[in-house]
């Protein structure tokens, strides 16, 4: 019995050294690229608002399978393939298949941490010749942009338009971020990992024009310029957190569930 309580006290001690999830953006809520198509400005159900795409159906863009999510991601059972291509274009000629969050919570107060994981293959690989922009708020204060900079190769983070870090965007491995937000004091941050390892700060504090309406991060991509052949970009582990930062990529529950099944016992010695 007494370890019993002890490993009760342990996992609310686990917890609270995880964040707390402000809005999670699992697509786990979604069966198919279909019930994507359930949301609209008349019936606003979901965890995402899905307007920002081309004519075709929503399965030119979306595309929903376990082999699209990050293998360490333990919160969600599958993850995101997104597709741009010369038919996704929406109020411009740029290629746009982006994903906003559909919730009443305040995401733009406080520190907040917005996580998410993105991969590439050889198969349908971007463009490094030609501007990406990604996972983005609409003043672009902060994102990831690939295709522009030098190397052109590099997965770079933006601040305000300049570039702050960057890494070479290697097929097949998932790179795992979280921008580290500090919407009162006008700050930017970032964390970042690959694969299934924790996440570290590897880009301090930079000051930025922090705001959103918490209807405007862009969860996609968009390229600048619009022809063949499409694209292919992989998404997993979305939700923005607040508190303490989770930096196992497994996620806030699992993380902690995890932690304190292993001090409990159950998976050996921690």
């Amino acid at each position: 019995m007494l370890s019993l309580r002890l490993g009760y006290v342990l996992a609310l001690a686990g917890l609270s050294k995880a964040g707390t999830v402000v809005w999670s953006g699992s697509f786990d809520s979604y069966e198919t690229a279909a019930d994507f198509d359930k949301w609209s400005w008349a019936n606003q159900v979901g965890e995402y608002q899905w307007y920002i795409h081309g004519d075709g159906p929503t399965s030119d863009y979306l595309a929903l399978d376990e082999a699209y999510k990050n293998p360490a991601v333990e919160t969600e059972a599958h993850g995101l393939k997104l597709t741009i291509s010369s038919n996704a274009t929406w109020n411009s000629n740029m290629e746009r298949a982006e994903l906003i969050p559909q919730t009443t919570a305040d995401l733009g107060t406080g520190t907040l941490y917005y996580h998410f994981s993105i991969k590439r293959e050889e198969e349908n690989a971007p463009d490094s010749t030609l501007e990406h922009q990604i996972l983005f708020f609409e003043s672009h204060f902060t994102e990831l942009k690939y295709g522009i900079g030098s190397p052109t190769t590099d997965l770079q983070w933006y601040v305000g338009g300049t570039s702050q870090w960057g890494t070479d965007f290697v097929p097949g491995t998932w790179f795992n971020f979280a921008y580290e937000i500090d919407f009162d004091g006008q700050t930017v941050a970032l964390w970042a990992s690959t694969d299934d390892a924790e996440l570290e700060k590897v880009g301090d504090a930079v000051s930025a024009s922090t705001s959103t309406n918490s209807a405007d991060f862009h969860v996609g991509v968009l390229r600048i310029v619009n022809q063949d052949p499409p694209e292919d970009w992989y998404i997993s582990g979305v939700y923005i957190e607040s508190g303490d930062i989770t930096t196992s990529v497994a996620g806030v529950a699992a993380n902690a569930t995890s932690t304190a099944a292993k001090r409990d016992g159950k998976f050996g010695r921690l």
